[in-house]
């Protein structure tokens, strides 16, 4: 090991805390602050082979200090590109309208629905009218109906019984 290696090894050995907490200060980012102080290290040893400079300890600040800088530039520039990219994404975003296919099984399902609901007794359409359409709860349509909740209830379960029974056989 040369006097210089030896000299920037013994620097870096009493600086590598204070280099870690500076370039913490800059990064925010414990891992990054460790992994750029070793890089600083690493940038001073190559920088002993060209030559020695003059202050060791100087330069390790000066090149600790660039190191965190120039990664805060790198990510400020990677997320502006991965906003972009982001955005192109949203541009080719298939369009939120339903196909036509899909709103031809909407429109047949509302039909069959429709025919289903006009077999059910009136109370218990009712009943559903009132429990999905005019989000009414239990105790509110038996109040309106003038029957019990229990009688609702079970209104409701003949409802959802035949509109399950219509979607599961246009599913098939």
């Amino acid at each position: 090991m040369t006097g210089d290696t030896q000299r920037l090894d013994e620097a870096f050995l009493g600086m590598r805390p204070s280099l870690y907490r500076a370039i913490l200060r800059i990064v925010r980012d414990a891992s990054e602050a460790e992994e750029l102080t070793h890089d600083a290290y690493l940038r001073a040893r190559r920088a002993l082979e060209q030559g020695t400079p003059g202050n060791v300890e100087g330069f390790l600040w000066q090149t600790a200090r660039n190191l965190a800088l120039d990664h805060l530039r790198r990510r400020k520039v990677r997320s502006l590109h991965e906003e972009r990219d982001f955005d192109a994404a949203d541009a080719v975003v298939a369009d939120p309208q339903p196909s036509i296919e899909d709103q031809a099984i909407q429109r047949d399902m509302v039909q069959a629905f429709n025919r289903a609901l006009l077999t059910l007794p009136p109370r218990a359409r009712s009943a559903w009218c009132l429990n999905r359409l005019e989000g009414l709860a239990y105790p509110e349509i038996a109040k309106r109906l003038g029957v019990s909740p229990n009688t609702v209830f079970n209104d409701m379960k003949m409802a959802m019984a035949v509109l399950l029974e219509i979607r599961e056989r246009m599913d098939r």
